[in-house]
């Protein structure tokens, strides 16, 4: 059955850095998301589970993926204050300072600004990845590589670069990208100008996408120089920016969390989609394949991972499944689980709950997760 550890871990790895000290990765971890009840809830969502059953949770195989990519010291996250303790827990190699605490929920809009200014306070030169703390990759080294050579773009440009992923069936939970691929960049022809960013389409209109070649995924991950993203803000989003510019004296002072508790509420709630994406000129995807998934469903992660011969996926020491197709079961803390007769089945434990659900019902999750 399926081997999680060894596909997940294998592209990781473990000896110190060889990336550059102007190399910095941000990623958010701030989202509440139960939808993995009852693996994940309010008080510990799916960031911080370890949902493909590998002995690490989402965020520390996010962190992982950029071992060689940018040193320890160069890493930040930006969470919950709720949650600061479990990046902590979870994430022990990252200095606390790199911890930032958000006092209320902003959007991305925010989240970044504030790491932004506070990175180019230490090093005006960095260079920055952000990206989302719960999505999984398959292929890590193609996902190294694909963010080498975007921090290479970026480094001596203006540029702000996104990664597209190229879509493999028509999906109405992500927005699309709709890249100009008659004109590659001059320095890396992987890489395109935006036409435009699309919002969530329906079924019809996912079809209409994937018949084209130049629509991709939006995965939410982020390239650009620190000086790019802060003069983004000052020209398109200046009620995002200016407030943490104002308050660049007391970055890295015993003031600064304090300040910051008064300032971000003070912010609106925006993607950094809508509020430098979609604005911005100097706008290239990078068009990637390595196995990406925002995980958003129990059925997201049954179409991302392996899968027996009728099509089942089984994470727990010893699952069984006879004459049932199209299952995802997760029961790691379970001894022996068996299965049997069920089409289209999620069965899920943890901490003493059990959830045995219909794939096609799992919407109705969060009634039970929020209970």
């Amino acid at each position: 059955m399926f081997s999680a550890k060894k596909r997940y871990l294998s592209g990781v790895k473990s000896n110190k850095t060889m990336g550059t000290t102007d190399n910095h990765v941000v990623i958010m971890a701030g989202g509440i998301g139960s939808r993995f009840w009852p693996m994940s809830t309010k008080d510990k969502p799916k960031q911080f589970i370890d949902v493909l059953g590998c002995g690490r949770t989402l965020i520390q195989l996010t962190a992982d993926r950029f071992k060689d990519i940018c040193p320890v010291e160069n890493v930040w996250v930006v969470t919950s204050e709720k949650y600061a303790d479990l990046v902590h827990e979870q994430l022990p190699e990252i200095p606390l300072d790199n911890i930032l605490r958000e006092p209320c929920r902003r959007n991305t809009a925010p989240c970044i600004a504030y790491v932004s200014w506070k990175i180019k306070m230490r090093n005006p030169q960095a260079n920055m990845v952000v990206t989302p703390s719960d999505h999984v990759v398959m292929d890590v080294k193609e996902f190294q590589r694909v963010v080498r050579l975007a921090l290479a773009f970026t480094a001596g440009s203006d540029a702000v670069v996104t990664l597209g992923m190229k879509p493999t069936r028509p999906e109405t939970g992500y927005g699309y990208i709709q890249a100009d691929l008659r004109n590659a960049a001059v320095s890396n022809k992987e890489i395109f100008r935006v036409d435009s960013f699309k919002e969530k389409p329906d079924i019809e209109r996912a079809r209409e996408y994937i018949k084209m070649n130049n629509y991709f995924w939006n995965a939410g991950i982020f390239v650009w120089n620190v000086s790019t993203i802060v003069n983004a803000f000052r020209i398109y989003a200046p009620e995002v920016g200016q407030p943490f510019e104002d308050i660049q004296r007391v970055y890295y002072t015993p003031q600064e969390q304090e300040t910051v508790n008064k300032v971000f509420p003070q912010c609106p709630n925006i993607s950094v989609d809508y509020a430098i994406m979609e604005k911005a000129d100097e706008i290239f995807v990078f068009p990637a394949s390595f196995g990406w998934s925002d995980l958003g469903t129990w059925g997201s992660l049954h179409q991302q991972l392996e899968k027996d011969l009728s099509s089942n996926v089984a994470i727990g020491p010893d699952v069984i499944l006879y004459e049932s197709r199209n299952c995802i079961v997760h029961t790691v803390g379970e001894k022996k689980v068996v299965i049997i007769g069920l089409d289209g089945y999620i069965v899920a434990e943890e901490g003493g709950q059990l959830l045995v659900c219909k794939m096609s019902d799992e919407q109705r999750i969060k009634e039970f997760s929020e209970g």
